[in-house]
C-alpha cells in the first residue's frame, strides 16, 4: 500500500526535477549570452548591432531580448529570455519562467 501511494509522489519530484534542471540549463544560456554581447559591444563602433550579433551567435535561444546602455567608460548588456516550461504535469503548475542575466564590461576603443 505504501509504495502505490510513494509511487506518484516521487514521480512528481522526478518531473520537478528535471524542469528545474531545464530552467537552469536556459539561465547558463542567457548568461554566456550576455557576457559574450558585452564583449563585443564594448570593442565595437555599433555596440547594438554587434551585441546583438554576438548573443545570437552564442545561443539557439529565441527570443532573446536584448538592451545595450553605453555609458562613458562602460557598456551594460542586458539579455532575456522566458523559459517554457514544458514538462507534463509540472508545467501547466508552474508556467514559464524570466531567465535574465546583464553584464558589464569596459569600453575600448574599436
Amino acid at each position: 500500500m505504501e509504495l502505490a501511494l510513494a509511487l506518484p509522489f516521487r514521480s512528481v519530484l522526478l518531473l520537478g526535477m528535471l524542469q528545474v534542471a531545464l530552467v537552469g540549463r536556459d539561465q547558463l544560456a542567457i548568461e554566456l549570452a550576455a557576457r559574450e554581447a558585452a564583449r563585443a559591444a564594448a570593442v565595437s563602433a555599433d555596440p547594438a548591432a554587434a551585441a546583438r550579433l554576438a548573443a545570437d551567435r552564442v545561443t539557439t535561444l529565441r527570443p532573446l531580448a536584448l538592451s545595450v546602455s553605453v555609458g562613458v567608460d562602460t557598456v551594460t548588456v542586458s539579455v532575456s529570455h522566458p523559459s517554457a516550461t514544458e514538462v507534463a504535469m509540472i508545467g501547466h503548475l508552474v508556467g514559464d519562467v524570466m531567465v535574465r542575466a546583464t553584464s558589464t564590461m569596459a569600453l575600448e576603443p574599436p
